[in-house]
């Protein structure tokens, strides 16, 4: 009797002891899916706040890996036309610091079903090397798994938010996928608005003739760059270009033909810029160009490049009438920082030189190339 009483009594306290270890790791997980959950919280309340597109990608790459525990985090967005790439670029992103974030001209590059009225699902499977090769261009060693998580905005795919694991079990067709499908959801409304803001600020800064810089722009991007040229020695130059008897084109031709020859110059200033370059219109029919680490002689080619591309092709007007136009140019550099001065000192002295160069190819003829 005694002996059975001790067993009974034995078992249980076993599993008395079984439910307080169950019990304490029931506790344990719970606590690691609150900090969990902390984290990611805190995750979207910095991608909700980030200010711009290279702070919101560079947070996604530097954030979400540590927050979810993977080994890469890559972003391929749709970028029909390379819209976004080009107007990001001129805004200042360095791309060279996003190398996990691609642009793809179609959707239909990022593999998923594009069926009307059906939404894409996140697909959770093991890493194929040649079949992800789009979506990590640069793979961690020993990838197993990964989930390729659409990004879609009324019903519209406009990228792919790519999660990989060293892990071959984190990934599998088994699991559910409502965690990556609403962190993708909040992603993708994060990249759409930043995307938005950054467009309409482009905009403001951008000639609604020509589509190069304006004035406000460009009076901007020179004091950045002589300063940053101040602190990394290089050389910064500006062409001042007018175009040649314009009133005489708006008076003959009439003002849409005008409008017409002052897109198509400044297509063919572009065409001999570097993108480190910048071009703006300051108004009527001058144009300047900014020239990033170009010495005198150097911003001097390609201001003569620029005089002939616009010389020697006459300009096709719509009515079909081949219209000569020529332009004038002067080129400044400066060279000489003298740390007693203001930046934005040097910058208006800068553009003074370059429109008095300006001045004096004018007044030798124009269709000209004159050096300060």
């Amino acid at each position: 009797m005694h002996e059975q009483q001790g067993a009974s009594v034995r078992e249980l306290m076993a599993e008395n002891a079984a439910l307080r270890r169950q019990l304490a790791s029931l506790i344990d997980q719970a606590e690691s899916n609150h900090a969990i959950m902390m984290r990611h919280q805190a995750f979207d309340l910095d991608i909700v706040g980030a200010g711009s597109f290279q702070e919101l990608v560079a947070t996604i790459f530097r954030q979400l890996p540590i927050v979810s525990s993977l080994d890469i985090v890559t972003l391929s967005l749709v970028d029909a036309g390379s819209d976004i790439f080009t107007v990001m670029h001129k805004l200042g992103v360095d791309f060279d610091a996003l190398p996990n974030l691609q642009f793809h001209e179609h959707p239909e590059a990022l593999g998923f079903e594009l069926a009307p009225g059906r939404t894409s699902r996140p697909k959770l499977l093991p890493y194929h090397p040649v079949s992800h090769a789009s979506a990590f261009p640069l793979p961690p060693a020993g990838l197993a798994s990964v989930a390729l998580v659409p990004l879609l905005r009324n019903r519209r795919l406009i990228g792919s938010l790519n999660l990989g694991s060293r892990d071959p079990s984190r990934f599998t067709p088994l699991l559910g996928t409502d965690f990556v499908e609403h962190m993708g959801s909040i992603i993708a409304i994060c990249l759409e608005n930043v995307i938005s803001n950054e467009m309409l600020k482009y905009i403001g800064l951008t000639d609604a003739l020509t589509g190069v810089y304006n004035r406000r722009y460009m009076d901007r991007r020179l004091v950045e760059e002589i300063a940053r040229a101040r602190r990394q020695s290089y050389r910064v130059s500006c062409m001042y270009i007018d175009v040649d008897h314009f009133k005489q084109v708006n008076d003959r031709y009439g003002h849409q033909a005008g409008d017409d020859v002052l897109r198509e110059v400044a297509s063919r200033i572009k065409a001999e810029l570097r993108m480190s370059d910048a071009l703006g219109r300051f108004g009527g029919e001058e144009f300047v160009g900014l020239l990033i680490d170009a010495d005198l002689e150097s911003a001097s080619m390609v201001a003569q490049r620029i005089r002939a591309s616009v010389a020697d092709q006459a300009f096709l007007l719509a009515e079909g009438e081949a219209l000569p136009v020529t332009v004038s140019i002067g080129v400044a550099t400066l060279d000489d920082f003298g740390r007693e001065h203001a930046v934005e000192t040097m910058a208006q002295a800068l553009v003074a030189q370059a429109d008095e160069a300006l001045y004096e190819a004018k007044q030798q003829g124009r269709n000209r190339v004159v050096s300060a």
